[in-house]
C-alpha cells in the first residue's frame, strides 16, 4: 500500500496575513512491492491557509482558493529540507 504524508518544502514571511508560514506537499511514496515509482506530489497546502480564507478575497493556490496565483514562486525562501 502506497503510503501518504504531508511534507513541510518551504518556511516563508507571508505579506498578505503578515507572518511566517510552512507551505507543505502531499507526498505519495510507492509499497514495498512496487519500489520503482517516484514519489509524486498530489497537494499543496499553507499552515495557515484557514486564516487566509477568512479574509475578503481569494487568496494563493497554497491556501487553495486561487490555483493560478503562487506568491512564494520568485521569492527568497527558507528550505526546511
Amino acid at each position: 500500500m502506497a503510503t501518504k504524508t504531508w511534507e513541510t518544502i518551504k518556511t516563508i514571511y507571508c505579506n498578505r496575513i503578515q507572518q511566517e508560514v510552512a507551505l507543505e506537499v502531499l507526498m505519495v511514496y510507492p509499497s514495498e512491492t512496487l519500489p520503482d515509482g517516484a514519489p509524486q506530489v498530489i497537494a499543496h497546502r499553507c499552515s495557515d491557509g484557514l486564516a487566509c480564507n477568512t479574509l475578503e478575497k481569494p487568496a494563493c493556490m497554497w491556501a487553495g482558493t486561487n490555483p493560478t496565483y503562487d506568491p512564494f514562486a520568485d521569492d527568497q525562501v527558507t528550505s526546511e529540507a
